[in-house]
């Protein structure tokens, strides 16, 4: 099979997937806005050294360290796990709005960047926060559409991904821990 045909069949198959899920969603929402509000679950183990191997639906990944923080660098680190969070949500969001948008996309790659100061994490000083300090994303689109119709699209993603909200916007965590 053509290279062409496999791609235009992907391209048909996202449109559907996207189309059927905007539809489902807004006739759920429609029925009851309270069908909007949704609540996700993972559960995590220690395992290893430092590493956790991590249930989320029917899914399971491991979450570790490198060597130089106590890890056996069996697999990628929290923070990494956080910078391809926002990259895959940026995907999904870029996807859905091009297709809402009417924008073809030829080829999307998104790379992330964060800046962490240790002294936070190990707490050698109280001043530095132990998160990221920045995070710089490069989105990298190809397509028939202008740059201006992209960077529209760029803001549309900007206001509606919600990982890239968690990180721009304090969310409430709340902890209970219980010895058993």
């Amino acid at each position: 099979m053509p290279e062409t045909t496999i791609a235009t069949d992907l391209d048909s198959i996202r449109a559907g997937r996207l189309s059927e899920a905007g539809e489902f969603w807004t006739g759920r929402i429609a029925k009851d806005a309270g069908n909007a509000k949704l609540t996700y679950k993972a559960a995590g183990v220690a395992v290893g050294s430092v590493a956790t191997r991590i249930s989320a639906g029917n899914h399971q990944f491991t979450v570790d360290e490198p060597a130089g923080l106590a890890g056996d660098d069996a697999a990628a680190s929290p923070v990494e796990y956080a910078l391809g969070a926002l990259i895959s949500c940026q995907v999904v969001v870029y996807r859905l709005y091009a297709h809402q948008l009417g924008l073809a996309i030829d080829e999307l790659t998104i790379d992330a960047e964060g800046d962490l100061d240790v002294r936070g994490l190990f707490g050698i000083d109280e001043s530095v926060r132990p998160g990221f300090t920045a995070i710089r994303l490069k989105v990298n689109i190809s397509g028939p559409e202008t740059q201006e119709r992209y960077e529209e699209l760029a803001r549309v993603v900007a206001d509606r991904c919600p990982v890239l909200d968690l990180f721009a916007n304090q969310t409430p965590v709340s902890a209970v821990v219980a010895k058993v």
